[in-house]
C-alpha cells in the first residue's frame, strides 16, 4: 500500500500462501528468507479480486487491508466476504477518505483511485481500525481515527510500530 521494503521476521510463507499469491498479483515482490518473508512494493498496486474462506483460504481478518489497498490500486476489483457477515461495516469510513466502493450484499466493488484524502474516520472494530490507519498513511492530508481503543485490543503499540517503519503517526 505505502510501497517500501519490509521483512516479516519469523513469518512462514507456507502458512500464508493464498495471501502472498494475492500480494504478488498486486505487484509485490515476495521472497522467503532465513529470517522470514521479505515483501517489496515499488509501484502503485494493481487491483486484485479476493474471496474470503476459512484457512487455508484468504483470511477474513485481512479484508480491511486489501480493500484499503484496492481503493488506491490501479483498476477495478471485486471483494467477496464469505465468512464474517459484518466485515463491510467500515467501508463508509473508507469512503470518507474518497474511496470509490459500492457494497452489494457480500460483495464490494472497488474502483481504485490514485490518492485518498485525509478526513476524520471512526474505527468500528479491531481490523477495520487498523485498515483505516493504513489507508490514512496513503491519504493526502491529515486523518484522525476515533475509536483507537479497538485497534489497541488487537495490535499493541500499533502507532509506535508504524513510526519505527517510517510512518508519520501520532497518538493522542
Amino acid at each position: 500500500m505505502t510501497q517500501g521494503d519490509i521483512t516479516i521476521h519469523g513469518g512462514r510463507a507456507d502458512h500464508m500462501e493464498v495471501m502472498l499469491e494475492k500480494l504478488t498479483s498486486a505487484g509485490a515482490i515476495i521472497t522467503s528468507t532465513q529470517d522470514g518473508i521479505r515483501v517489496q512494493m515499488n509501484q502503485r498496486p494493481r487491483a486484485i479480486d479476493v474471496a474470503t474462506l476459512p484457512y487455508p483460504g484468504f483470511a477474513t481478518d485481512l479484508l480491511p487491508f486489501i480493500i484499503g489497498m484496492n481503493a488506491i490500486a490501479e483498476g477495478h476489483s471485486i471483494v467477496t466476504e464469505n465468512v464474517f457477515e459484518s466485515r463491510f461495516m467500515f467501508v463508509n469510513e473508507l469512503m470518507r477518505l474518497g474511496a470509490q466502493i459500492t457494497v452489494d450484499g457480500h460483495h464490494a466493488s472497488i474502483d481504485g483511485i490514485p490518492q485518498l484524502s485525509g478526513a476524520p474516520v471512526e474505527a468500528t472494530d479491531i481490523r477495520a481500525g487498523a485498515g483505516l490507519v493504513l489507508a490514512a498513511l496513503v491519504s493526502d492530508g491529515e486523518t484522525t481515527v476515533d475509536g483507537a481503543f479497538h485497534i489497541d485490543r488487537g495490535y499493541p503499540n500499533f502507532a509506535e510500530q508504524l513510526v519505527s517503519l517510517g510512518a508519520s503517526v501520532t497518538r493522542e
